[in-house]
Order: C-alpha cells, then sequence, then structure tokens
C-alpha cells in the first residue's frame, strides 16, 4: 500500500532487527501495565521466526521501518495480528490504519474468513481504534481484550439461477433471529436472492416482493425457522417500519428487509447488510469477487457482517 511516502509491505526476515526497534520502542512508549507485556523480550530472531513461519508486515516511510505488525496463522480459518507496533516518532501519520487494512488484504489472500488480535483494557485509545475499524470485542482474560472482525465479500453472480444458488448457500449460515437487510435498484435481483433464500430454509411459497402489503411471513414446512419478507421501499422511514410490528416475529424467524438500508438495522444488534449491483467485478473488490463468466445480466452481491453475532461465522469460506 502507498500512501503518500508511506509503503505497508510483507516484512523481510532480514530487516527483522529493524522490525525490533520499532517494536520495542512502541512499547516502551505505551503506559506502564501490570502484568507488562512480552513484546519488549521480542529478539531478532524471534521475529524472523515468526516472519519466516507465519510473515507480518513492515510500513516504511522513505525507506525507514516505521511500523510492524507479525501474523499469527494458529487458528484454522482466522489471521491474528500481533506485535502491531508504531515509531513513537511517526503516531498519527495513519501507520496504525495503514497496517491493518493491508493485513486484512492478506487474510483474503490466504482464503482467510476473518482477522483477530488482543488488545489491553488499560489502553481505551487502543480500543476505541480497532473500535473504529469495525473490530468488535468477542472475550476477556485478565486485562487481555479480544477483538475481532469477519471479512467481507464481494461476487460476481451471471444470472438468476446463480442468484438463488448463493442465496441457498447464505440460508446454510442463518438462523433464527438473523436479519437480512438488501439494497438494490429496481430489477436489481433483492427479490430473486429472497426466493432462493426461502426455498432452501423450506419455507411455504411462493415468496414474491410484498410491494403493497409491504410484510409477508412464509411459516417453516418443517422444523427451521419461518422467513419474514418485507419491502421498505413505500416507508418513510424506521417509525414507520414499527408499525409493521416485527418486533413479534424477529426473534423466531429470519427477517429479510428489502430496501431497509437506514431502517430495519433497528432491528436488531448484528445484522448481514447485501447490496446487489447490476455490473461486473472492479479492481477496488475484494479478493475471490470475480467468477470467470461473461454474462449480459451480471451482477455482483457484496456481503458486509454487521455485529457480534457474524463473528466467527465462515462467510468468505462458504460463499465464495
Amino acid at each position: 500500500m502507498r500512501a503518500s511516502e508511506l509503503d505497508v509491505i510483507e516484512a523481510d526476515p532480514a530487516r527483522a532487527s529493524e522490525m525490533v526497534e520499532v517494536i520495542h520502542a512502541a512499547f516502551n512508549a505505551r503506559p506502564v501495565l501490570d502484568p507488562p507485556s512480552t513484546a519488549t523480550q521480542e529478539t531478532a530472531e524471534s521475529v524472523a521466526e515468526v516472519l519466516t513461519t507465519a510473515g507480518g508486515l513492515m510500513a516504511l516511510r522513505r525507506g525507514r521501518v516505521v511500523g510492524a505488525m507479525l501474523f499469527d496463522e494458529s487458528r484454522p480459518g482466522l489471521l491474528g495480528m500481533r506485535r502491531v507496533s508504531v515509531d513513537p516518532v511517526g503516531r498519527d501519520r495513519g501507520v496504525a490504519t495503514a497496517l491493518a487494512g493491508v493485513a486484512e488484504d492478506i487474510a483474503e489472500d490466504r482464503g482467510k474468513d476473518g482477522t483477530w488480535l488482543h488488545i489491553r483494557e488499560e489502553l481505551p485509545e487502543n480500543y476505541r481504534f480497532w473500535t473504529r475499524l469495525k473490530y468488535i470485542a468477542v472475550s476477556q482474560e485478565g486485562p487481555s481484550i479480544e477483538m475481532a472482525k469477519t471479512l467481507w465479500l464481494a461476487r460476481e453472480v451471471p444470472d438468476a439461477d446463480a442468484m438463488r444458488s448463493l442465496a441457498a448457500k447464505v440460508a446454510s449460515l442463518v438462523a433464527p433471529g438473523d436479519v437480512l437487510v438488501l439494497t438494490g435498484d429496481l430489477g436489481a435481483g433483492k427479490t430473486t436472492f429472497t426466493q432462493g433464500l426461502g426455498e432452501a430454509l423450506g419455507v411455504r411459497g411462493p415468496v414474491t416482493s410484498p410491494t403493497f402489503v409491504l410484510s409477508r411471513r412464509h411459516p417453516n414446512l418443517g422444523s427451521g425457522p419461518d422467513l419474514v419478507h418485507v419491502d421498505a421501499y413505500r416507508l418513510g422511514g424506521a417509525g414507520e417500519l414499527d408499525d409493521i410490528d416485527l418486533d413479534s416475529t424477529v426473534e423466531s424467524s429470519v427477517t429479510v428487509v428489502e430496501w431497509g438500508e437506514g431502517m430495519a438495522e433497528q432491528l436488531s444488534d448484528s445484522w448481514l447488510s447485501i447490496n446487489i449491483e447490476v455490473r461486473s467485478v472492479r479492481e477496488s473488490d475484494p479478493q475471490g469477487a470475480a467468477c470467470g463468466i461473461e454474462s449480459e445480466e451480471m451482477r455482483v452481491v457484496s456481503i458486509r457482517p454487521r455485529g457480534r453475532r457474524w463473528i466467527g461465522v465462515p462467510l468468505r469460506s462458504s460463499l465464495l
């Protein structure tokens, strides 16, 4: 990554000694912790070993190492971030944000579903920083807080059958209480997606757009959750969504709200944001988006997890 004169690259074990200097400087600049961090015990040899086996990143400004990060591959499907360090002289220059962003790119390249790290509760500014990057606190042991993030994904969908197939895969991941917020232009495929979801869940059909009735409940024909299908296109805001009385069904059903962005998020602390666009893949899309097929009906479906419910859910490995 290049931002002005800043480069973030995969770390070279041959530069481990320079990275150790940054790690030591960064952790020594922090307040005294109890128990103290073990970061200052890192050596060039220990850092080089991690870089050789798991990898890491270094941030360079004018060729000088000003940021460092070590990776942790100990958890299947996840990439850990350790010793996230910024030279105190280079703070407030976006180095930490750049390191985190490139680490997520590396996680995508390695086929991971998410990233995680540990921070200390005595450093609230660190907590606020990672929260701004959409990381969520998932556990705490003593003063150590684990924060995690499930990576979003995008993928090309060449036709209606492929849209229903993608929705069926999403159905294998959802549970009662889940909320899916669908956005996209008219005719983009929101109802087609919901049809595939309902069929895979095993609900009573047909699933059609509830534009004029606003909401339809499709009972499950087996033991799975019902599907509540909402079209918020004609609603004037979140207050009108309240009038539909979804609170009585949201806990026991899978709720899909078309045109629900900015309104339906109030239904749950966690939701899936699903955006459907009539286009082909772009360079800015995450890894794995291209399907390798040409189609005049091509859509790109972007799925972004919001909230703690989706931490640890294998979205990318299940849906790509």
